[in-house]
């Protein structure tokens, strides 16, 4: 399938204050949880996300990179409980250019729509066809949403 699509959003209202949710997804830890796509497997023993210019690492699992393989997530955006942002690269390179972007808007207090964008602008033609991007379908990144909701509202 051929398309000049560069990127994916979804969004959702969550009932749960921007705070919450945020704690949630600036716990690298916790990822797993969260995605939708299978290919998380855990966090490979990083901090808490408080700024630019962090880099997390996770370990994954997936057919398009044969098995098991590690990321390097690279922090491009953060603004507390508002804004996360962070580029993926496999471990030990620079990122590629795709990106994972994370929007919290309150809803008054006890609500929060959360938009998320899957983007991968930055990367050139030839590497997104090589790669194979996306990676991930709108699909996979409305069962991420439906996966935040449930870890938020679980505790």
């Amino acid at each position: 399938m051929m398309t000049d699509q560069t990127s994916i959003t979804v969004s959702r209202t969550i009932d749960a204050p921007a705070k919450d949710i945020f704690e949630v997804l600036s716990n690298p830890e916790r990822h797993h949880e969260l995605d939708g796509s299978g290919f998380i497997v855990s966090d490979s023993k990083t901090d808490r996300i408080t700024g630019t210019g962090q880099v997390f690492t996770m370990n994954m699992d997936g057919e398009h990179m044969g098995g098991e393989y590690q990321t390097d997530n690279h922090v491009t955006g953060y603004d507390d409980g508002k804004l996360l942002a962070w580029q993926t690269a496999p471990a030990g390179t620079e990122p590629p250019g795709w990106e994972w972007v994370w929007e919290l808007e309150p809803e008054g207090a006890d609500a929060t729509r959360v938009v998320h964008t899957y983007s991968w602008d930055k990367v050139d033609a030839q590497t997104a066809q090589k790669i194979g991007l996306p990676l991930v379908s709108e699909q996979q990144l409305e069962d991420t949403l439906n996966r935040l909701a449930a870890a938020v509202s679980g505790g």
